[in-house]
């Protein structure tokens, strides 16, 4: 039944845990200066006609999509209302807000989002059963996170059925349509036979593929069951779990930010002034009788991470009602409080498993929890808090790079190649997978240059080719676009960022007083980028990597800027790991250990959880 408006048992949504980083690396101090002089960084002819996408924005997002925009404007006004209901939530309504603004792409259908190929690097669900591949990626990334979902809905076949065509001829003359190429019987629609296409009957035959689908995938579905995913239902449990990881960040069960997800994927606005969430997902019953209990230990000790997507039984449908019943029960949501505390500080998830009691007891309770009613929340909220995005259309040209910037952190991180010391086989393995990605990423490359010599008058082109350029060390690349870019567009802040970042490197390769010098006029230039917007971010990355790229110890006001933009992007796993590892070389082991522990230990993988965990293995000193 519905309750009261932030009610007590919703106020446990998340657990506010500090991370213990220092507001100052120089003197602790609580606000972060550095002087506005010098080479330091403060830290406080394009295709203009209009094309089919749009942009909207408001106070936390910005979605773009090239669907109709009156569904743009909707989805933008209720992904607002549901940042309000988790600050409501979490007592953060009103609170100041630095962060950068999510940005999430809406892409027409799954054929087309699984065409980008989006790698996930640094975000994963599940693993969930193989039928449950929901089409979202997300990216943390250190100037500010993306996100990309479906704009249509989706079903998912939850059940595999064997059929024949005869089989399913004899239903259809039972129910008395037209079977044999003659008159149409009484009361079936006119016209032919439907089961005399071949392709019709090949695909009746044996098991039906299950998994996600569009509208516009053209598979039979007869004899399977199917439950409905929504595209909005994705944006909002994309959007929950952006919201905890940024507002909140810590070290956190993969189990949990899925519920999480889940629990608010099933929001409902009613009117301008009601917003329901709580509500089981829609097929809740039908994947549970399905796919049956799933071993709540495995969960728990985080065991179940490492089944195979085919094998396992594990579904968002389990993380949504696990994470609902601890919510909601009065006994249980203390220890789910206790057990998020003992993640977060780094404990192992059988150690902090140990304060739900007896695990059986917990099963059984959750298995009677399934038959029960489930309790839900509705609030009401003042009309004056809707919020009215601010829509635009995009260029031609910018339209253009809308996929090739979603594509870029994939396209541009390399793993490692194997270290001098590896096993013979692994390192065949990894440096296999080095070869392969340097050489995916330089197919990619080549394709945004051939893209960008299409909108050579477009500044967004220019950009973003400079920022793959320089974030795959090709400086000479990356300084033409950024010129090109900066010609366009002399006041645009980005385009200097990325020139003095292409100098730095270059002057990396200088030798001598030519390497210092060219540095300093490297840095001069950023540091001229950051002034004029102080808080943009990539500046502030920029500034620091030019120290990272030249083997030099950062000075402080490369750190404080490095731990603002941490502060702008707390999920960013790139940025934490270079502020740990600076903090570190200061001694500030602490400090370090907190920054680096959510990378470490936290729910998803990424490039740099083995830095962190090596950061957190070290002898303190």
């Amino acid at each position: 039944m519905p309750r009261s408006w932030f009610s007590a048992s919703a106020a446990v949504m998340v657990v506010v845990l500090q991370t213990g980083v220092t507001r100052s690396v120089a003197a602790q101090a609580s606000a972060v200066t550095a002087p506005q002089t010098g080479n330091d960084v403060l830290v406080t002819g394009t295709r203009t006609r209009p094309s089919g996408w749009r942009e909207a924005e408001t106070s936390h997002v910005v979605i773009l999509s090239d669907g109709p925009q009156a569904e743009l404007v909707r989805l933008a006004r209720n992904v607002e209302r549901l940042h309000f209901l988790l600050s409501g939530l979490t007592g953060r309504v009103d609170a100041p807000d630095d962060t950068v603004k999510l940005r999430v792409t809406l892409i027409g259908d799954v054929p087309e989002f699984q065409a980008l190929d989006l790698r996930n690097i640094r975000w994963q669900q599940g693993p969930f059963n193989e039928l449950f591949t929901l089409t979202r990626f997300y990216d943390p990334r250190g100037n500010g996170a993306v996100m990309a979902t479906t704009r249509v809905d989706q079903q998912i076949a939850i059940a595999r059925t064997t059929a024949t065509a005869a089989q399913v001829l004899g239903t259809l003359q039972a129910q008395g349509l037209n079977t044999g190429g003659g008159a149409p019987a009484p009361g079936s629609a006119a016209g032919g036979n439907p089961a005399d296409s071949a392709a019709l009957q090949s695909a009746l035959i044996g098991n039906f593929a299950g998994g996600l689908r569009g509208p516009r995938d053209l598979v039979v579905g007869t004899g399977e069951r199917t439950i409905p995913v929504s595209a909005e239902s994705l944006l909002y449990a994309g959007y929950a779990q952006h919201f905890l990881l940024t507002y909140f960040p810590a070290a956190y069960p993969r189990w949990y930010l899925d519920g999480f997800a889940q629990i608010f994927a099933s929001m409902v606005v009613r009117g301008d002034n009601v917003i329901e969430f709580g509500r089981s997902p829609r097929g809740t019953s039908a994947v549970l009788n399905e796919f049956g209990p799933f071993p709540l230990a495995a969960v728990l000790d985080d065991t179940y991470l490492t089944e195979r997507q085919h094998k396992t039984g594990w579904t968002p449908i389990h993380a949504w009602l696990l994470t609902h019943f601890l919510f909601f029960s009065d006994t249980r949501r203390p220890q789910l409080r206790r057990y998020l505390a003992l993640r977060a500080n780094g404990a192992d998830a059988a150690t902090a498993a140990a304060v739900f009691g007896d695990q059986r007891q917990l099963a059984r309770e959750l298995r009677a929890y399934f038959g029960a009613r489930k309790p839900y929340e509705r609030v009401t909220y003042p009309p004056t808090r809707n919020e009215e995005p601010v829509v635009r259309r995009l260029t031609e040209g910018e339209a253009a790079f809308v996929k090739g910037r979603l594509e870029l952190d994939a396209r541009v991180t390399i793993p490692p190649a194997a270290s001098a010391g590896a096993d013979a086989t692994q390192a065949r393995v990894l440096d296999r997978v080095h070869s392969d990605a340097l050489a995916r990423r330089d197919r990619w490359l080549a394709g945004l240059h051939r893209d960008a010599e299409r909108f050579t008058a477009d500044p967004e082109a220019q950009l973003l080719l400079a920022e793959a350029e320089c974030r795959s060390d090709h400086p000479a690349a990356c300084l033409a676009a950024a010129q090109r870019a900066e010609a366009l567009t002399p006041s645009d802040g980005r385009a200097s960022t990325w020139r003095g970042l292409a100098l730095a490197l270059a002057a990396v390769e200088a030798q001598g007083a030519d390497r210092e010098t060219g540095l300093a006029a490297a840095r001069s230039v950023i540091a001229d980028a950051n002034r004029r917007n102080p808080e943009a971010i990539d500046p502030l990355l920029a500034y620091h990597q030019s120290f990272v790229a030249a083997g030099q110890m950062p000075p402080v006001a490369a750190t404080d800027g490095l731990q603002k933009a941490m502060q702008a992007v707390p999920a960013a796993s790139t940025t934490r790991l270079a502020l740990a590892n600076d903090l570190a070389a200061r001694g500030q082991t602490d400090a370090a250990r907190a920054v680096a522990l959510p990378v470490a230990v936290g729910a998803y993988d990424s490039p740099e959880r083995d830095g962190a965990r090596a950061l957190l293995a070290a002898p303190s000193p």
